[in-house]
């Protein structure tokens, strides 16, 4: 694949382009999601090392994952190239990576079982369903989002925050503050 076509692809998507469906730059992000999905079922269906884990992972990503980086398989990745992971970040079994617009996740994040991170909405005429919206997540580091959480389009979960189990998250999270529910609501914060 062209180098320069998916880094203009990333740039349109990290700048909250609309992805009009059928259009070149669409075909392109399927095309490294068909390969992605092979890469992650790779990881998912035999045992690998961490070392084989990061290795996979950094070919998803297209960026070399940190030695300090743990998974406990499996993961789902729909597109991989706009998935950036920090140092020292734990990633727990059955989470979801829809990262077409972006997840940052800093250093020293955890991140608990089935969570799901969301960039994508879809055009809501009739016409436009197909259509792609992208904004971008980001875990400040620190943070430690709780299992079977849901994280929605342009949220940013705050340095140190907490994400109670099974919430929604569809507003930003500051730092220290932890938030529950849904949708998520900050019920204290962390002195």
């Amino acid at each position: 694949m062209n180098e320069d076509k998916i880094k203009d692809l990333i740039k349109k998507l990290d700048d909250g382009e609309c992805l009009i469906a059928g259009s070149d730059e669409s075909i392109l992000m399927n095309e490294i999601s068909k390969e992605t999905r092979k890469l992650t079922f790779e990881i998912n269906t035999i045992y690998h090392s961490e070392e084989e884990v990061r290795s996979i992972l950094s070919k998803i990503t297209g960026n070399k994952i940190d030695d300090t980086f743990t998974l406990f398989a499996p993961i789902y990745i729909d597109f991989g190239r706009n998935l950036k992971i920090g140092k020292n970040v734990f990633i727990n079994a059955g989470c979801s990576f829809q990262d077409q617009g972006g997840i940052m996740i800093g250093d020293n994040v955890n991140i608990g079982h089935q969570c799901v991170f969301a960039t994508l909405n879809h055009g809501f005429k009739e016409n436009e369903k197909g259509n792609l919206l992208p904004k971008r997540i980001v875990v400040k580091p620190y943070a430690w989002i709780g299992s079977h959480s849901i994280i929605l389009p342009g949220v940013t979960i705050g340095e140190n925050a907490v994400i109670g189990a099974g919430s929604v998250v569809t507003k930003d999270v500051p730092d220290n503050a932890i938030a529950v529910g849904n949708p998520a609501k900050i019920i204290k914060f962390i002195k």
